[in-house]
């Protein structure tokens, strides 16, 4: 039996089992299961795999990264064009970008990178109409905007799901919690934070089925059997999405409203060729890129207040060094920072020290460099 039927054969019976309390151990561990033949299938499927990319290899650029994905059709290049001045190619027929097309939304100070991909469809997780190279460009996202047909909302959960088949999870976090091998012992599960998703046992079942035997576990957030799988598994994206729903110029205000009923996530209505709400998206992409300004002050020079460095809410100096140039972090010595990350004006910082908006940064080398 090969790994599809074995898939299946988990499913029918995840299917036939009706879930209540007595069997949620049962279907979570069966779950688990699938999880672990599915990423055997997908090592197999890449090392099978030995095509040339054909223009889905996009180097990032700018200060982040925003891709377009959507069923053919439903209106990405129009909107690519409106947000950045690019020029993608814009047809009323199917899969009229066969590549990905790439643009820059320069806004605010910040150079936004937007990929228009080709349309996928279902199954497309699988391999279908190249398919999981178009979806693997989403894993290297900042953001990723799902683009719906206002005519057709069920397409919510074909983007969703096909982007969770190939690792990419939307609008969550990674789970935290701490997994160490030991030699002996058994498995150790401390709990900080009680679990009520699933019990102690699954837990320690699932382990068991990645071969885990003895383990220290620290549980730091409640999480589910799913969560606890791509945590073992690795190899996972967690980007933030936002939901787009395209065409409203096409259809009046009840039959907005009846369709807002049917998209299970919150979504901003546009109107790319009528270039409705197109400035709202423009911000809402900004926004949740959670940008931060920092002005460098050269040793014994002035503050350069003029051009910010845009970089992340969160990033480090390390973060600073990589971003002005890839040596800089060898002849790092120290940093100055005045603002609103440190105590006192001038203070001195490594490279782990997270910066804040409008800090002032000076990075002193080592001598000689």
């Amino acid at each position: 039996m090969g790994i599809p039927e074995k898939i299946k054969a988990i499913q029918d019976e995840i299917h036939r089992t009706q879930l209540n309390k007595a069997t949620e151990h049962h279907i979570g561990l069966l779950k688990a299961k699938i999880a672990k033949l599915k990423r055997e299938q997908e090592a197999n499927a890449i090392k099978k795999s030995s095509k040339k990319s054909d223009g889905f290899d996009v180097k990032r650029t700018g200060d982040s990264t925003v891709v377009f994905i959507g069923l053919p059709s439903v209106g990405k290049s129009t909107l690519l064009n409106k947000l950045t001045g690019s020029k993608s190619a814009v047809g009323a027929f199917q899969f009229t970008t066969l590549t990905v097309v790439p643009g820059v939304l320069e806004y605010r100070g910040a150079r936004i990178q937007m990929l228009d991909l080709p349309g996928i469809i279902k199954g497309a997780s699988s391999g279908k109409g190249l398919g999981r190279r178009i979806l693997s460009v989403a894993r290297s996202a900042d953001i990723v905007l799902l683009i719906l047909d206002v005519f057709q909302p069920y397409h919510e959960d074909v983007l969703i799901n096909e982007l969770n088949n190939i690792g990419i999870r939307l609008n969550q976090r990674p789970p935290n919690i701490v997994i160490e091998k030991s030699t002996t012992g058994g498995i150790a599960v401390a709990q900080q934070v009680k679990l009520k998703k699933m019990s102690e046992k699954l837990l320690k079942d699932i382990l068991n089925v990645y071969g885990y035997t003895s383990a220290r576990v620290v549980i730091r957030e409640d999480i589910n059997s799913e969560q606890l799988v791509d945590f073992i598994t690795g190899n996972k994206t967690y980007a933030k999405a936002i939901t787009v729903l395209n065409k409203i110029d096409l259809v009046d205000d009840k039959f907005l409203k009846n369709v807002s009923k049917k998209i299970k996530t919150k979504f901003i209505p546009v109107s790319a060729d009528a270039d409705i709400n197109v400035s709202k998206l423009r911000d809402q992409i900004y926004d949740q890129l959670e940008f931060i300004r920092i002005y460098l002050r050269p040793k014994g020079g002035e503050t350069d207040y003029k051009e910010p460095l845009i970089i992340r809410n969160g990033d480090s100096v390390l973060d600073v060094c990589n971003k002005l140039h890839r040596k800089l972090r060898k002849d790092f010595r120290y940093g100055l920072v005045w603002g609103k990350s440190v105590k006192f004006g001038g203070q001195r910082v490594g490279l782990k020290h997270i910066l804040s908006d409008e800090d002032v940064l000076t990075i002193i080398k080592t001598k000689g460099t």
